[in-house]
């Protein structure tokens, strides 16, 4: 009965956010946010209306267990992307993070250290649409620790902006961010 409430406000926050379709539009990846599974196991969950498939290997090596421990990552809204764009990416992130060793923080979650939010847009060149992305790190106190930046080309397609990128376009932005995030917080804080 204590999930109840969670899911009810992830489920608002899917409504909310599946009533959007541009490219102005924000994504709440924190309503997918939830403990992680034990090593090993493979869970499939639903929340806010999406299927989020997690598992613990396959995904590079995870933090060192002392860095995991002190690390809890919220993901703010993005900003930029459609939903239909943004949910392969806020899936596998999640995904990724709990693979990495990266435990994931809800809104209200007191005990967050770190916060990623993340901006996109997409330039369509020569019938190419690239995707620009930044992700911010923040401390809880809002001051920004470190930023990660990048671009990544969609396979050549149909159509222009964001209806010609791929969800596995997102997933290897996903991937690239996660990867990039857990040498940070290595360095950082190791």
């Amino acid at each position: 009965m204590k999930r109840l409430p969670f899911l009810a406000g992830s489920l608002l926050a899917a409504i909310a956010a599946t009533a959007c379709s541009s490219t102005q539009d924000v994504l709440e990846p924190s309503a997918i946010a939830a403990s992680p599974p034990a090593p090993g196991d493979l869970q499939s969950e639903t929340q806010a209306g999406l299927a989020v498939q997690t598992a613990s290997t396959g995904a590079g090596a995870p933090l060192n267990p002392g860095i995991a421990q002190r690390t809890r990552l919220r993901f703010d809204p993005i900003v930029g992307a459609t939903v239909d764009a943004a949910t392969p990416l806020t899936e596998r992130l999640a995904q990724r993070a709990r693979a990495r060793g990266i435990r994931l923080a809800g809104n209200a979650d007191p005990s967050t250290t770190h916060v990623l939010k993340g901006y996109f847009s997409t330039l369509t060149e020569g019938g190419r649409t690239t995707v620009i992305y930044v992700w911010d790190v923040y401390d809880t106190a809002g001051n920004r620790l470190h930023r990660i930046n990048g671009q990544q080309k969609a396979p050549a397609g149909k159509g222009e902006g964001w209806a010609s990128v791929p969800p596995a376009t997102m997933q290897a932005i996903a991937d690239s961010t996660v990867d990039q995030l857990t040498s940070w917080l290595a360095s950082s804080t190791g």
